[in-house]
């Protein structure tokens, strides 16, 4: 099994390139047909989310657009539970279709004070896109509406994910050897 180290952690692969390449496939065929029509806002959360979002985004058939916002609540490998807007909302989102796209959803802290801060410029719809989704960490009640993969509950890097700011520019997702 293809391990690699990122500073003092070693990780082994759980996820390959291909595998995840193929679902972004399926969510993007999905999203453009249930938007056809509705020129629709794609609101990437950094820094995780860059190649989903950006690998998602490609291969969307339809009219959209395509906007980040950065948040953080990771330390390290745990969450801090608290969420800093770093880098806000620059586009008016009144009466759009709001697509969030989010590489992972654990807590779910991050996903609940985004929805809460999106309300308030009374978008259309809002709609939430991960591509991983951790249910045994999951703690809140947000509609998660377009899942890519469910994942255990382990500390994963690569794809976008990082520790500690490293391990990001990796194609496959790997999971922290215990």
């Amino acid at each position: 099994m293809k391990k690699i180290k990122i500073l003092d952690k070693e990780f082994e692969i759980s996820m390959s390139a291909e595998s995840i390449q193929n679902r972004i496939g399926e969510l993007a065929e999905e999203l453009s047909s249930d938007y056809e029509g509705k020129k629709p806002v794609f609101l990437g959360i950094l820094n995780g989310s860059f190649m989903f979002s950006s690998d998602l985004f490609k291969k969307i058939s339809i009219d959209a657009q395509i906007t980040f916002l950065k948040l953080a609540s990771y330390q390290g490998t745990t969450s801090t539970g608290a969420v800093k807007q770093l880098i806000g909302l620059n586009q008016d989102i009144k009466d759009q279709h709001i697509v969030i796209l989010e590489d992972i959803v654990d807590t779910g802290i991050t996903l609940e004070t985004i929805m809460r801060q999106l309300s308030g410029y009374q978008p259309k719809s809002i709609k939430i896109v991960t591509l991983l989704f951790k249910p045994e960490a999951y703690q809140k009640d947000v509609k998660i509406d377009y899942i890519g993969f469910s994942v255990p509950n382990e500390f994963i890097v690569g794809y976008g994910l990082d520790y500690d700011g490293f391990g990001r520019n990796y194609d496959d997702i790997y999971t922290l050897v215990k």
